[in-house]
């Protein structure tokens, strides 16, 4: 009977529907956002692969090594493949704001492609060696000025040809711009300098070994970490504030939106309070029309829950923005991920949030007593 009669009471119930697919809306959109740049970082990492930077070192901005120690360890055992790269920040105006902003411009080597092989030049050339020629990762080209195939870029008072456009498996390289290492270490004035080296090992087995051999070598101040270990710690850094604003919001918004499917509830059954009691006198117990007050109100919070993770899929799911990665203090570009697990988050919400706020209006129901509902008291 409560759920015929909803919609003649539209009005009241699209409170409760609007309010809570409000919650799940921006709870979803906000946790997208979070688990699209968790993506970036976490995307084709690989178990054979590891990280050398200086030690102590929190990030590839605060490392500084020597080509001689990319040397080194390329001979240590277990090293299939060792690449040194230079890791700089270069200052391009961004296509939304055409403001400056900082772009990671990273000095490889042949080995930096071999190494990572999922990183795919999909449209022009790779660059020559010695000469000031650059590719560009998808999402550095989507958002900065001047990346397109041909462009001439201004990278400390030298302009670089843009001759190809790379993919990396959706990875955070895709938001950084890739010369040739003696290239820009020259641009850059970091002759012979290096700011990390990119592992291939023959087996993932190898990495405590190499650990503890590079640590007791005094040739070599630097750290390892996996890949993985890596990107992790970049992708906690970087989504944890986003996560307790979600959090944060979530929470304020779900408050609204229970006080909102109190009322609702309270008011559908101080409407019916003379059908109620009727059906007690011929019969029914309270069980009965608890569920009943329950099942309107969570089918009322599902159809919201289910519209708000809609709509939020609809607007934000692949919608690229860019960021600044507090690890690097540049600027790093991702894609909204409206997965199916935070769909199905939301939903879990909206029916929480339904239970909350038709359970105590489905007590008054059915605690009502029954002499005083019908002289309709």
């Amino acid at each position: 009977m409560n759920i015929l009669n909803i919609p003649s009471r539209w009005s009241s119930s699209l409170v409760i529907v609007i309010g809570i697919g409000g919650v799940v809306a921006v709870l979803v959109a906000l946790l997208s956002m979070a688990t699209g740049l968790s993506a970036v970082f976490t995307n084709s990492t690989d178990p054979h692969r590891g990280v050398v930077v200086r030690s102590k070192a929190t990030g590839e901005l605060s490392s500084n090594l020597s080509v001689d120690v990319a040397n080194i360890v390329s001979t240590l055992d277990g090293v299939e493949l060792a690449a040194a790269e230079l890791f700089v920040i270069a200052d391009i105006p961004k296509k939304a704001t055409d403001t400056a902003a900082n772009v990671v411009v990273r000095g490889v080597s042949e080995d930096s492609f071999t190494i990572r092989h999922e990183l795919q030049v999909i449209e022009g050339r790779h660059m020559e060696p010695g000469k000031n020629e650059v590719i560009v990762g998808t999402k550095a080209q989507q958002e900065f000025i001047g990346l397109n195939l041909g462009d001439k870029v201004e990278l400390r008072e030298f302009l670089w040809t843009v001759v190809g456009t790379f993919e990396a498996g959706g990875s955070s390289v895709e938001s950084e711009i890739w010369g040739d290492l003696s290239s820009v270490q020259s641009a850059f004035r970091f002759e012979g300098g290096i700011t990390s080296i990119r592992l291939r090992l023959f087996n993932p087995d190898v990495f405590e070994d190499l650990t503890t051999i590079m640590k007791d070598d005094p040739r070599l101040p630097v750290d390892l970490h996996s890949e993985k270990a890596w990107y992790e710690n970049s992708t906690n850094t970087n989504t944890l504030l986003i996560k307790i604003l979600a959090l944060i919001v979530g929470i304020i918004m779900s408050i609204g939106a229970v006080f909102a499917a109190l009322n609702t509830m309270y008011t559908a059954v101080a409407s019916r309070t003379y059908e109620i009691a009727t059906l007690r006198a011929i019969g029914f117990g309270g069980l009965p029309v608890v569920i009943s007050v329950l099942v309107e109100s969570l089918i009322l919070a599902t159809i919201g829950g289910c519209l708000g993770a809609t709509i939020s899929y609809i607007a934000f799911n692949g919608f690229t923005v860019s960021t600044l990665d507090s690890t690097t203090f540049s600027q790093i570009a991702f894609d909204f991920n409206v997965s199916p697990t935070l769909i199905t988050l939301g939903i879990i919400v909206s029916v929480s949030l339904g239970m909350v706020g038709g359970f105590f209006p489905a007590i008054r129901a059915a605690l009502l007593p029954v002499t005083v509902a019908l002289r309709g008291e």
